[in-house]
């Protein structure tokens, strides 16, 4: 299975506060090489045996690291419960499109939680990837997840698809994705195998050969992938688009 991060293993520290905990941060560094990992100084001998070369050891509070880890990371995996981390990360976040993909794995190593910018910021990605090379049991709650569909904003992204749209339009296609309305697809460019599920694609999700030929009051949404500009539309049809831009060099 293709879990695409969009970050390398470099960008992802794994913090843990516990001495057990430590020892599973090793094995994901071993699983992940390149990331570093972020322990208590109190711990240092058991962090630099379970991640030798790539280990920071801190003093004073773990909340002083977070402004740290989220300019240096892209993803966090943090082995700590999970309502340490939500009130550790509280006060610094942004918004998706900034807060890094964050993960919390219990010291078991049984659960892969995404926390905090599971598309955008990687955080599911990250936790499939965890879960299948720890063993472990990746727990979605992102609505495109949990029920196998299609992802508005992450389509085509491992192709390397620019998406064009204004924030409304993506938010109101990726609802009525999830909410099983009507969306339209015309694909014009790109290659045709970004479908990468096991099911077959959702039944509310109308393959339509000619964008110009949509009557906008039959759809909720319109997903056009294409290098051509833009065509003059009814407005009731743009207001309902989101555009994805392949390489002009892929197929």
């Amino acid at each position: 299975m293709r879990h695409h991060l969009p970050f390398g293993p470099e960008r992802v520290a794994v913090v843990s506060l516990t001495r057990s905990g430590v020892v599973q941060a090793g094995r994901v560094i071993t699983v992940l090489p390149g990331a570093w990992l972020f322990a208590p100084e109190k711990f240092r001998a058991e962090a630099e045996a379970a991640a030798p070369g790539a280990v920071t050891c801190f003093a004073g509070k773990t909340a002083d690291q977070i402004p740290m880890l989220f300019a240096r990371f892209d993803g966090i995996v943090a082995i700590v419960a999970l309502g340490i981390v939500v009130r550790l990360i509280a006060p610094y976040l942004r918004d998706k499109a900034h807060d890094p993909g964050i993960v919390v794995l219990d010291e078991g190593g049984r659960f892969a939680i995404p926390v905090l910018s599971g598309h955008i910021g990687g955080a599911n990605a990250l936790a499939a990837l965890l879960a299948e090379r720890l063993g472990a049991t990746p727990v979605f709650t992102t609505a495109s997840d949990s029920r196998g569909t299609l992802a508005v904003d992450l389509l085509g992204r491992e192709f390397g698809w620019r998406i064009e749209a204004p924030k409304d339009n993506v938010t109101r296609a990726s609802a009525a994705v999830v909410n099983d309305e009507p969306v339209a697809l015309v694909q014009e460019a790109g290659t045709r195998h970004w479908w990468t599920r096991a099911a077959p694609l959702p039944a509310n999700l109308r393959i339509c050969a000619t964008l110009e030929d949509i009557d906008p009051a039959t759809i909720s949404a319109v997903l056009w992938i294409s290098r051509r500009v833009v065509p003059e539309l009814p407005a009731a049809l743009t207001a309902k688009l989101v555009t994805y831009r392949p390489p002009e060099d892929a197929e």
